[in-house]
């Protein structure tokens, strides 16, 4: 089965060789909290969905790297505000409130789209790819508003979607979600650390727990 596997990642076109190289390069500058991340993931995210419609059929996963590529023009101009900004440089916790806002809202929506796609389109994978669209689009705007936890929410997509690109052949995809998942988890705990600190020293940095 390895070698298989290895056989077929071989196989994969320049395309999804170049979103794997980029995205890690996005993933671990933002777990850095490097402000050029972003311009590595407007590159990835432009091919991604492209390579999540024409190949693997994952509709919903296209347009939510299209939602990316926007999103990281915003996250682009948030970071860089940093300089003169406190509250924006600041981390923040996403409060109960938060969570259960996120979770109810989430699981509806995602059972919403799931029977739309399935029922409508020809696209594969509908539930699962709905379930990771939303959540993913939730997290990453925690992402860009510098939440703390929206690393423990990747951690869970992440890990999920390593079964939906496997199941859809997109082998090279399924292993950069598992290099994924232990950055995400590396980067909630880098991130807590920074939080602490910024709670400790006092240093004029805005403390928000968010509802």
């Amino acid at each position: 089965m390895l070698k298989e596997l290895l056989i077929n990642i071989q196989n994969l076109g320049w395309v999804d060789w170049v979103v794997s190289l980029t995205a890690l390069v996005y993933v671990f500058g933002s777990a850095r909290q490097q402000v050029w991340c972003w311009y590595w993931g407007i590159v990835s995210c432009s091919l991604w969905a492209y390579a999540s419609f024409v190949y693997y059929s994952l509709y919903l996963d296209a347009l939510l790297q299209v939602f990316y590529v926007g999103m990281a023009f915003w996250g682009l101009r948030q970071w860089r505000q940093r300089s003169v900004s406190a509250e924006t440089l600041a981390i923040s916790r996403l409060g109960l409130r938060g969570h259960l806002v996120y979770l109810g809202l989430g699981t509806l929506v995602s059972l919403a789209f799931g029977y739309f796609f399935d029922t409508y389109t020809p696209a594969a994978a509908t539930y699962w790819d709905a379930f990771t669209t939303v959540f993913a689009v939730f997290a990453t705007w925690m992402l860009v508003k510098r939440q703390l936890d929206s690393w423990a929410y990747w951690v869970v997509i992440d890990a999920i979607y390593i079964g939906l690109y496997y199941s859809r052949g997109a082998y090279l995809f399924a292993l950069l979600m598992v290099v994924y998942t232990l950055i995400a988890a590396w980067a909630f705990r880098s991130w807590w650390l920074s939080f602490r600190a910024q709670q400790a020293v006092g240093d004029g940095f805005v403390y928000t727990r968010s509802k």
